[in-house]
Formats: C-alpha cells, structure tokens, sequence
C-alpha cells in the first residue's frame, strides 16, 4: 500500500519525538544525581536549621549545590553555595552569597580558566594565579563544601598546607578514629582536624565512604557551631566533647614545647614590684616561687636567694598580678594561649556550652592543656524567639533543677539570660544563694536593674542596663538625636546609686566591646584598638570591618561617653566594678577595657585592681589569687614600662607565670597566629 502524506507526517512527528526522548535521556544521564543530604545546624548545642545538599554529574563536572539556613535569636541566616569541580573534585568555579551571621553578609565568587583565578568579592575583582593543587571555599559554611574540600584532599593525597580561594591556606591533618553508636549499630569514623578556614582549628568526622557525619566549629560571630549529618544528633555531646580534648591535647603539646619542666626554685629579681594591693611600687624586688606558690616577696637583699633557683633577671621591667577577665565567653581552645600571652591568668566565663566549657576547664586544671585558671558562670535562659543557649527553665521547678545541675558541675555562679520571666529569676537566685553559688547576668525583658537586684541578683553584665534606672522618669529620647549627658544629682539617679551600694552590687561594665561596635566606621578600628592590627587573618575582616555609618556618629559618640560617665559616677561612690570584655579582640581587649577606666576616672592602679584583686574579691579567691604575696598562687605578668606612669603601658607583657610555669608572651601569641 502506497503511503499517505498524513502517514508521512505521523512518522516524522513519531521519529521527531523518539529523537527527542532519546536525547532527554542523555542529557538526564548527564545530569544525573549523584547524591544528597541533610545536615543539622546547632549554635552553642540548640537546633537553629539546616543545610541541605545535592551533587550530580553534568557532563564532565560535578556540581554541588548547598542550601544553608538557620534562624539565630531572631535572626534569619541563609547562604547557598555551588560548587563546581571536574570529575577529580578540582574546582572550575564556586559562588557564594547571603549571610554568615547576624552581621555579616557574603557575596564572591572564584572562576578559574587557563591557571588563572578570577576572584570576586563583593564589587571588586581581582586575578590571581592558581597553583597545581588548590581549591575554592570561604570559612566555616557551608559544611558540604568542607566535606568536599577534604575529600580533595584524601584523593590527591595532599599534605601540608593547600592553597585556597578567595584566600588563605588550609591544613588537614588525621587525629584518629573514634566509634559511636547511632541506632542499632558501631560505626567507626574517622576524626580530622581542619586548620586554616577559620581562626584556630575544626573538628570533622567522616564514615568510611567519606561522607562528613558531623563538624564542631565556631561561626562568623565566633560562637560555637555544629553541623550533624542526618542521623547522628543524639551524639552532640560526644562529637564536642570528643573535640575539646583533641584541641587540648594539641596545646599540652605547645604549652611543654614553650614552657619545658623546670625544676627548683624560680626566682623573679630586680623588677620594680606592683603586688596589687594599692600601695607604693617596690624597687629592686626579689620573688621567690616553688612550685604553683609564692614562698617570699620583698626586696632583693630581705633574702638570699636559693641555691639551684632559676633567676630571671627583671631589672627594669614591672611585675605585677596576673590579670583576670571577668566577661568571657572562651569559645575556642586557642582562646587559651591567647589569654596567657596578654597576662590573662584567671578567667569567668559567663555562657557556654555545657560539655565543652567543662572539658576545657578540667583539661587546664589538670595539665592535659595550655589556659588560664576558669570560673563558669552556668547560663540559664527562659523560652522565646531570641533565646540563646540549650539550658533553659520557664518554672521554678525547672529553676531549682537546673541551678542544682550546675552547682553539682562546679560552676560557682549562675548567669541570667535576657528571657527568662520576672518571676523565674528569684527562684533561679533562691536556689543560687541556697547552694553557696551568686548571680550574675543581663536585666531580662521586662524588669529593670533595680528589680533584678530584688529579685536576688549580685551582680549586673553590661552597663547599658543600668541606664534605665538613672534616668529621670520625665525623660524622653529625641527621634534621632544624639542622647543628651546624664544628670548624677537628680533624685532618680542618687537613689539608684545608693540602691547598688547597699546591695554590694558588682557592674561588669564591658566598655571595650560598646567602644568597638559605637565606634565610627571610617576610623579604623586599629586606632583605637591596637591588638586589631595583630590578629589572625581569619579574624581581621569581623574585627576591623566593623563601626557606624558617618550620620550615625554624633549619637554614637554620644551614647559611649554616657556610658564612660556612668562607670565614672559609679567608681566615684564606691560601687564595685570588674574588668570584663566580652571578647571583640582576644586578650587585647581586656587592655582595653582597663584603659578606659582610667578614661572614666578611675587612677591607674584602681583600674589594675578591677583586673586583680577586686575580681579575687568578689569570687571570694582574695586569699588564693590578685595579689602578689606569700602563699598565693604564682600568677603573675612581667611588663617592659611602668603601668602607673602610663596606663597604656599595661600593653608590654613580656613573660606571663601561671601556677609557676613561666611563658614568653611573643611566643605565645605566634603559637595561636598572631603578632606579637
């Protein structure tokens, strides 16, 4: 039978399409995906989102692509990523884009052709040459393209540092295998430590298929951050406790490295001595340590010094109390050296995660790490959407429980954080006060620093919450202008001030941490701070790329002189101030915080007293620890220039002494990336 035009053209339609269908497929196989999934995200230990993954084939390539997101008191975060590799993993290009904290954005992207890369970071754009093993990632997030990066890593069989773009050089290195149990089963992972994406070190797991089963980090605000595949959340605790030892375990390596076992005496002669307690500068000292303690201070010809004894020779140089911080948040291991290096002996953390601030106070207490000596401040908070941390209690059923976990933990304070109800808050200081335990804390929504104080509270954090109750009633802020100076005298403020004073109220005022986020943007915050020009590259964009706008200033400048005033007014009657940071540049800042006391009329030793002795008080350590007498704990610092001339001078720690171990400060900041 002879054919139709019409059978002709059902034909071509019927091959037109089985070409297209056959083409579909071909493009379907090339694009095939080849695998997915779903990691949890966790700041300080509570589930605040997800970040999703998929890689398939397209063509030649592999393509990754991230979705990550989490909602952080408040405050939504969400970033995608998509990286694109050869089948090796050797990357072609990489975008990112969206935030990385709270306050801070990313948008780069890294293309690379002909063995050049063309990076762009923000608006500005720039070319580098890539050398024959590299790879494309920026900082902690997202976590699929760690698990990338290290799977590039293990299959080029890389050691040492890899370049990286936009920039930096990162470092893989085996720790070991650990086991877990997850379901029903053993699984063993492997335990990586990953150096260089962001200031200090992560801990990575991985199955046996190379799959990235679980990151502890720290995020763009230097808060504590975990990524948990699917499946594997109910081992937290392991995987962050499991990373605190390994990261002690490395700094017990540098603290016997920078400070071998000394036997005998140790002996400090010829600094001019400042032993804290407020009176006259001692020339030609001598101090003479055995062990942790201090056996004998006094002039260098009140005593012979013993034979065997190493002598350091301080002649022209100032000694005095190791430092103490009294609002810190230790993040990382590597807050410890760091510490140590500014003169920073004794630390209080007031909120951190549960398991990891333990393990790192009895890694230090033990030997098994390289810290200054840490008090905890166990932090409670109450249930709403800017809720920060895991512990929480909205009863006073819940307040007693959690007060009594804490205190069986050894922490000798409870923190109060800004949710928890009115009413919570005295159950909580009730159950604090029945254990032996004080309160310290923020002013939560809903009360005022007068009410806290009644409700139980010792001790106040940050010196905006005491604004409210100084003000007159009758005040009113002006839309946009800059807030006028505070009135000491007025009723208001006299009765708040006595108030504090009879309550024995301590102020943790953290000014240098107002300072930094008040400070105008186009003054570099080095000028101000200069520990900004010494830190670690990972931590100089978050640090120095900070301030406010320039139409903003005068209000600004406005608010931290009101602050400076309130310190001043405060000191000036007797209420008890504590040098506390609250991070901004690791161990500089608490220089700073000294400085501007001084700044708000305190004399340069009553500001080195809220960094020694009146901290020691105030812990009720005073017999222990913040000055430097006979029978305390050697913890001291050796400065090059005298503090009470110049309270700037506060700067020049040389050698700092913890316990009797004695450490070159220089060589201690280098050790955690800085300069010195």
């Amino acid at each position: 039978m002879k054919a139709t035009s019409t059978d002709r053209h059902s034909y071509r339609v019927l091959l037109l399409l089985l070409l297209l269908s056959i083409a579909g497929l071909s493009v379907q196989a090339q694009t095939q995906s080849i695998e997915s999934g779903t990691f949890r995200l966790h700041k300080f230990e509570q589930p605040i989102g997800e970040e999703s993954y998929t890689i398939r084939r397209d063509g030649d390539s592999l393509v990754t692509t991230v979705t990550f997101a989490f909602t952080d008191r408040g405050t939504e975060v969400p970033l995608t990523a998509v990286l694109r590799t050869r089948q090796d993993l050797t990357p072609v290009n990489f975008s990112i884009k969206g935030s990385v904290s709270r306050f801070s954005t990313i948008d780069s992207s890294v293309d690379i052709k002909d063995h050049t890369a063309t990076i762009r970071e923000d608006r500005a754009t720039r070319e580098a040459a890539v050398p024959e093993r590299f790879f494309t990632i920026s900082g902690y997030a997202p976590t699929t393209v760690q698990m990338m990066l290290v799977r590039y890593l293990l299959s080029h069989k890389v050691s040492g540092p890899l370049h990286t773009f936009p920039g930096g050089e990162v470092t893989l290195e085996h720790r070991g295998k650990d086991k877990i149990r997850t379901g029903d089963k053993d699984v063993e992972l492997d335990r990586y430590s990953v150096s260089g994406l962001i200031w200090g070190r992560e801990s990575l797991w991985f199955d046996q298929a190379q799959n990235l089963v679980a990151a502890v980090t720290v995020d763009a605000e230097f808060d504590h951050f975990e990524a948990l595949r699917d499946g594997y959340e109910s081992a937290l605790s392991f995987f962050v406790t499991r990373a605190v030892a390994d990261g002690m375990a490395a700094l017990a390596d540098t603290s016997r490295r920078l400070s071998p076992e000394r036997k005998g005496p140790l002996v400090i002669s010829g600094a001019t001595l400042i032993d804290g307690r407020g009176g006259a500068p001692v020339p030609d000292s001598v101090v003479l340590i055995e062990g942790d303690r201090i056996m004998a201070v006094g002039p260098r010809d009140s005593f012979a010094i013993p034979r065997g004894a190493t002598v350091v020779d301080a002649r022209g140089k100032y000694l005095l109390p190791g430092l103490w911080d009294m609002h810190s948040h230790f993040e990382q291991v590597e807050w410890g050296p760091t510490y140590l290096a500014a003169g920073v002996t004794t630390v209080r953390d007031v909120g951190n995660e549960f398991e990891f601030i333990t393990a790192v106070r009895d890694a230090i207490k033990e030997g098994r790490g390289l810290g200054p000596r840490l008090l905890l401040a166990g932090i409670i908070d109450g249930e709403s959407k800017t809720s920060w941390g895991l512990i929480r209690a909205s009863s006073a059923a819940e307040a007693q429980a959690v007060v009594t976990r804490y205190h069986a933990a050894g922490f000798q304070q409870i923190k109060i954080y800004s949710s928890v109800k009115p009413e919570v808050v005295q159950a909580i200081c009730d159950q604090a006060h029945k254990l032996g335990m004080t309160v310290t804390g923020h002013i939560p929504d809903g009360m005022n620093a007068i009410q806290g104080v009644e409700a139980g509270m010792d001790q106040i954090n940050h010196v905006q919450y005491l604004l409210p109750v100084l003000r007159p009633r009758t005040f009113r802020p002006l839309q946009g202008a800059p807030p006028p100076p505070l009135d000491f005298q007025t009723p208001e403020a006299q009765k708040a001030i006595e108030f504090f004073k009879t309550h024995n109220t301590v102020i943790d005022p953290t000014l240098a941490i107002f300072e930094w986020s008040l400070h105008p943007a186009a003054k570099p915050f080095a000028s101000i701070e200069p520990g900004a020009a010494k830190v670690p590259p990972q931590l100089a964009g978050a640090i120095n790329n900070t301030g406010v706008p320039e139409a903003a200033v005068p209000q600004t400048t406005a608010i931290m002189e009101r602050y400076l005033a309130i310190v001043g007014a405060l000191h000036r009657a007797g209420i008890i101030i504590v040098a506390g940071t609250d991070q901004v540049v690791p161990g500089h800042s608490l220089y700073r915080e000294i400085e501007l006391y001084v700044k708000s009329g305190f004399t340069p030793m009553e500001a080195i007293q809220a960094a020694t002795l009146v901290p020691a008080r105030v812990m009720k350590l005073e017999n222990e620890i913040g000055t430097i007498e006979a029978g305390k704990r050697a913890d001291l610092i050796i400065l090059e220039r005298d503090p009470l001339d110049n309270i700037r001078n506060i700067r020049s720690a040389k050698t700092v002494i913890t316990g009797g171990r004695m450490f070159d400060c220089a060589q201690l900041w280098r050790s955690v990336g800085f300069k010195p």
